[in-house]
């Protein structure tokens, strides 16, 4: 009897071990050391989101992302549109494969990204698990539903016209826009996009602007998408086929960049530009899908009702304005945004972001996009003075360990006075970086409209806008004497005048482009108006580079490209922005 009992105590100790190594592994503790790496792949959020049962939405992101080094060397906004869009989607395309698979089989709703090579699931512990251990996912990181907007930045209503005789907007004039439009630039040939809560299309101020009105009849195809697509409640409801704004934000945005009622409502920084859209947050939230979705959108715009593989990127805009974030304090993941924020810079979109409502303290700058080097980051000015507002998120970056300077600028945003989305002729007070983000996005429509030559080139364009800012000094959040650039101005306050009157007239002058049929060899000989330039030499009709030419020490510039089929014509770019075309001869 003894024995037996012995036997059956032996028996429950077993069971009962076995029993907690069970609960181990469905709490995520690993039993082996592939599952142990697994298990480092799945962020906090999904664990934590998926236990005891629960299924959460998450984003696979895949191990295998695009190359995209190859557009820096092609020419043409429309050129590097192509290759960047062609890149990413044939990579998602050939990668995804094996996982969707996956995912159908165990009947998962997931939806495709290519901007990121990345999926979207929702699923249990287990379904995250199993994408982790495999060796094409990278990361298994959460899509929370997290305060795409502050809560600080409100609206208060605002009369329909300003005060006599000031129409021009304080913030506005504090950065010498009204200066630049006397020059004969106001933004003319550039696009501005609006990521936000939408925009009100038919706003006095702002449906003269819309790509998609012609005058007469509207078009929202190619010109508007919406991302949501769960709400509840929402105004706007969901899927909207047109431009609708369920909250103030997005209205009040894009009037500060482009905005004017042609008559007394001068809101706007570039009024000659036109503008486009995709909403990306429900009523002041956002997910990291929803941010993704429409940073694709943008990437190649698509129709009402289609889907990225009919993007067309020859209507992506030229910059976008992206007053929002991704709190990693609410879920988000520090990296899921960046390669699509890197992948709009690759395609010559100019990507402007607000820093964030989170100061006075040091290294506030902590969700994406603002944190990102790709991002041109925008701080907040009490307007109508170089006094930074107190809730102006500061730098350095900590959240990636780079100690990276930001904010990058500073313009005017406090108490600016915007479109609203409440009638055709409502206006509101707000202050937030949302409101100085905006400024800087029509800077650069009216640098661009002004100097052509570096359209679609952010890494030329946001150090004209950096060394001719009016320069801060301060040691708050650096160390050491007061400086400039800093991590609470950046690089200062934006002087767009000054950004406008600096740039030197770059001039590229073809004197030659002679193709020798039998040794298939092409001559070009060029000069430029700056003897410092580089001038690269590509194919016109496919952007393919063929290389660059240095100066020779008498101003002029000579090479020979060997091997090649005979190009129709060819153009040759400076690094400073010039840029001719010319027929190319045989014989």
């Amino acid at each position: 009897m003894r024995r037996i009992l012995c036997i059956l105590l032996i028996t429950a100790a077993v069971m009962t071990a076995l029993g907690a190594v069970a609960s181990l592994r469905a709490v995520g503790k690993p039993a082996a050391p592939g599952e142990a790496a697994a298990l480092r792949k799945i962020a906090p959020w999904v664990t934590q989101n998926t236990a005891n049962g629960k299924q959460a939405e998450f984003m696979v992101v895949l191990a295998s992302q695009a190359d995209l080094q190859g557009a820096s060397l092609l020419s043409n906004k429309a050129a590097k549109g192509h290759f960047v869009r062609d890149a990413l989607w044939n990579k998602s395309q050939v990668t995804q494969a094996p996982i969707l698979k996956l995912l159908k089989e165990r009947r998962l709703e997931h939806r495709t990204f290519y901007i990121v090579n990345a999926i979207w699931v929702k699923g249990s512990y287990e379904d995250a698990l199993t994408l982790a251990q495999r060796a094409d996912v990278a990361r298994v990181e959460g899509n929370p539903h997290v305060k795409g907007l502050p809560g600080s930045e409100v609206a208060v209503p605002a009369p329909a016209q300003p005060a006599a005789p000031d129409t021009v907007e304080p913030g506005i004039t504090y950065t010498h826009a009204p200066l630049v439009w006397a020059e004969g630039f106001l933004g003319q040939g550039i696009v501005v996009a609006s990521a936000d809560t939408g925009f009100r299309w038919t706003h006095n101020a702002i449906k003269p602007h819309y790509r998609g009105w012609n005058g007469t009849v509207a078009d929202h195809n190619f010109n508007w998408h919406d991302s949501i697509h769960d709400s509840v409640g929402n105004p706007c409801g969901n899927n909207s086929i047109q431009p609708c704004d369920d909250f103030f934000h997005g209205s009040h945005t894009l009037g500060t960049a482009i905005g004017d009622d042609g008559g007394s409502n001068q809101i706007g920084m570039a009024p000659q530009a036109v503008c486009m859209g995709c909403r990306n947050m429900d009523e002041g939230t956002g997910t990291p899908a929803r941010y993704l979705e429409c940073m694709e959108f943008f990437l190649a715009p698509y129709p009402i009702g289609g889907d990225p593989s009919q993007g067309d990127p020859s209507k992506a805009p030229d910059v976008t304005i992206n007053s929002w974030g991704c709190p990693t304090s609410e879920g988000c993941s520090p990296n899921t945004l960046q390669a699509g924020v890197e992948a709009q810079r690759a395609a010559g979109i100019m990507m402007v972001v607000a820093a964030g409502n989170s100061g006075p303290s040091c290294s506030t700058v902590t969700d994406p996009p603002s944190l990102y080097d790709a991002s041109y980051t925008v701080g907040a000015l009490n307007t109508n003075t170089d006094t930074i507002a107190s809730f102006s998120s500061r730098g350095p970056v900590t959240a990636d360990g780079s100690m990276r300077l930001k904010p990058d600028i500073c313009a005017p945003g406090t108490n600016t006075r915007s479109a609203s989305n409440t009638s055709d002729s409502a206006y509101t007070f707000a202050s937030g970086t949302s409101m100085a983000t905006p400024h800087i996005a029509g800077a650069v429509a009216l640098l661009w409209s002004a100097h052509p030559e570096l359209k679609n080139n952010p890494d030329a364009t946001e150090p004209i806008l950096n060394n001719n800012a009016v320069h801060i000094l301060s040691n708050a959040c650096d160390g050491g004497s007061p400086t400039t650039p800093n991590n609470t101005f950046g690089n200062g306050r934006i002087d767009i005048l000054a950004a406008v009157d600096s740039v030197m007239i770059d001039t590229v002058t073809i004197s030659k482009a002679q193709y020798a049929v039998s040794r298939s060899q092409l001559t070009v000989q060029a000069t430029d108006s700056n003897s410092a330039a580089v001038l690269t030499v590509s194919v016109t009709d496919t952007g393919e580079v063929l290389g660059t030419m240095q100066n020779q020490g008498n101003g002029s510039y000579r090479a020979k490209f060997s091997g090649i089929a005979n190009p129709q014509n060819i153009d040759v770019t400076s690094n400073f922005g010039g840029t001719a075309t010319a027929r190319v001869r045989a014989r």
